[in-house]
C-alpha cells in the first residue's frame, strides 16, 4: 500500500474509531485556546485544564492579561512548567493582541505567528479549532511519533513532517486528523509500549508489533510467522 492509499484507509478507520474527536484542551473563545495552547507546551493538557479557570478567573481577558505582574502570573502557572518563559510569552502575546488587533485574537496563520511566542503549531490549534480554518496540521510529539510509525513520513523535523501530511490528508480533515493521531497516541500508541494487540489500525500500520510492544520473543515469533 503507498502513502496516498494508506493515508485514505487512516482517515476512513480513524473517523469510525473516534468520531467524537476533539482538542481536549479546555476553553470558550480563541482568546482562551490561545493561553491554554501556550501552556501545554510540555505539559500536560490535563494539567492545563485544572490551571486556565483559576487563571482567567484572575485574567478575563487579552487586556487583562497584558498587564498581570510577571511574578503573579507565575505563581498561577507554575504547575505548567516552563511557567517564566510561558508568563512572558503570555504577556507579550495579550499586549499585541491588545495593540494590534483590538483585543481580538487575529484568525490568520500570518498574523498569529507575528504574536510574541506563537509558532506554527499554535496558531493551527487556534486556526481549526476556534476559527475552524484548516490551514495546516498541528504537529505535537503524538503526531510526530504516529506519523513515523504509520508510514506517513520519515522525517522528525515538524515542519517537515506537517508538509508531507498536508500532502496526504484532504484539507478538510486536516484539523480533525490531528486529533485523530493525538487520540490514539493517548490512548493505544503509547511511546514506550504501543498497544499494537488492541490496535484499531494494526493492518494499516508498516510498523505494527516492531516498537518493544511485547516481549521481544513474543515479537519474533510474530514476525517469523
Amino acid at each position: 500500500m503507498n502513502k496516498k492509499d494508506r493515508a485514505a484507509a487512516l482517515v476512513a478507520a480513524f473517523g469510525r474509531v473516534y468520531p467524537e474527536a476533539h482538542c481536549e484542551l479546555d476553553f470558550a473563545d480563541p482568546f482562551q485556546l490561545l493561553v491554554a495552547t501556550i501552556l501545554s507546551a510540555q505539559c500536560t493538557d490535563k494539567r492545563v485544564n485544572r490551571v486556565t479557570p483559576i487563571l482567567f478567573k484572575k485574567y478575563p481577558d487579552a487586556a487583562a492579561l497584558a498587564k498581570a505582574p510577571q511574578e503573579k502570573l507565575e505563581e498561577v502557572i507554575r504547575s505548567t512548567g516552563f511557567f517564566r518563559s510561558k508568563a512572558k510569552s503570555l504577556r507579550a502575546a495579550s499586549a499585541d493582541i491588545v495593540a494590534k488587533h483590538g483585543g481580538r485574537v487575529p484568525d490568520t496563520m500570518e498574523a498569529l505567528t507575528a504574536l510574541a511566542g506563537v509558532g506554527r503549531k499554535t496558531a493551527n490549534v487556534v486556526l481549526g479549532n476556534a476559527y475552524g480554518r484548516n490551514e495546516g496540521v498541528v504537529v505535537d510529539t503524538h503526531v510526530t511519533r504516529l506519523s513515523f510509525r504509520l508510514g506517513l513520513t520519515k522525517h522528525t523535523d515538524a515542519v517537515k513532517i506537517e508538509q508531507d501530511l498536508m500532502k496526504l490528508i484532504p484539507r478538510a480533515d486536516w484539523a480533525v486528523f490531528s486529533h485523530w493521531l493525538i487520540w490514539h497516541g493517548r490512548r493505544r500508541c503509547f511511546a514506550r509500549k504501543p498497544d499494537c494487540a488492541g490496535c484499531e489500525v494494526q493492518t494499516l500500520c508498516p510498523t505494527a508489533f516492531r516498537w518493544n510492544c511485547l516481549p521481544a520473543r513474543t515479537v519474533r515469533q510474530i514476525l517469523s510467522a
